[in-house]
């Protein structure tokens, strides 16, 4: 096992830009897996790291050495505990990062039954919920416009749970060019719509638009929608969290299709 010692290891250098910049993961193809959740996760669709980091803790973990032996090919570095807390930003961190290349997209749009178009969803967190809601949904496919956060950030990937590796995603989408392509219903959620989403059929083919947090879907978007939906709130607030609504439009598709 290598050991890395300084911060001017060119190694580590290129490791510290895959955590920091959005640009260097999208150049290098490449990002960083944070835990053991996650590369546990990785491992299970069949998919092997192209390196895998550990502190001096993750050492002694069982369940780090196990998830290790999974990937007993893979080359393991261990690096100094402040190096791998630059690398990382949980305040206690896993000890155990897996650098791996992105997952390129395989679905067709055509062949699409239960899609997710994003639009300008700049918090990390209701990103990766929206995408974890979609794996667990059953998605088969989510696209992003170039206004959303990056779909690959620690942040993310920690906030999705290894909802990533079941999902075919497409960044930097031209959304408008998406949804006229989609071959099923295009329903878009918007608070002056008047059809409730319980009042849709959702049992063919669906892809739900969900707008950005504050503004909402663009009025283009808007207009190539099929229908526009609302999701009852006789409760006394004005709106859902963007994250919120989005499991609520996918888990009724799901209930509906059982």
């Amino acid at each position: 096992m290598k050991k890395i010692q300084s911060r001017d290891n060119p190694f580590f250098k290129e490791l510290l830009k895959l955590t920091s910049s959005a640009r260097q993961r999208g150049k290098a193809h490449q990002t960083l897996l944070d835990g053991a959740h996650l590369l546990a996760s990785y491992l299970d669709v069949g998919m092997l790291p192209q390196h895998i980091l550990l502190n001096a803790a993750a050492l002694h973990d069982a369940e780090i050495s196990a998830l290790i032996e999974r990937a007993a090919c893979v080359p393991v570095t261990q690096l100094d505990d402040k190096l791998f807390a630059e690398l990382s930003e949980l305040k206690t961190p896993t000890g155990l990062l897996a650098m791996i290349d992105l997952p390129q997209p395989s679905g067709m749009l055509a062949e699409s039954r239960f899609a997710l178009l994003l639009e300008d969803i700049q918090d990390p967190g209701n990103l990766g919920s929206m995408l974890r809601s979609a794996a667990a949904a059953g998605c088969d496919a989510v696209f992003l416009s170039a206004g959303c956060a990056d779909a690959w950030s620690p942040k993310v990937l920690r906030a999705a749970m290894g909802g990533h590796f079941a999902l075919d995603i497409h960044e930097r989408q031209d959304l408008p060019g998406i949804a006229k392509a989609f071959p099923g219903t295009l329903l878009a959620t918007s608070l002056h719509a008047t059809r409730s989403l319980y009042d849709c059929d959702l049992r063919g083919s669906v892809a739900f638009l969900i707008g950005n947090e504050g503004a909402g879907l663009s009025d283009e978007l808007l207009s190539l929608s099929t229908r526009q939906i609302f999701i009852p709130m006789p409760g006394k607030v004005e709106s859902l969290n963007a994250a919120a609504a989005t499991a609520i439009c996918l888990f009724e598709t799901v209930r509906q299709r059982l």
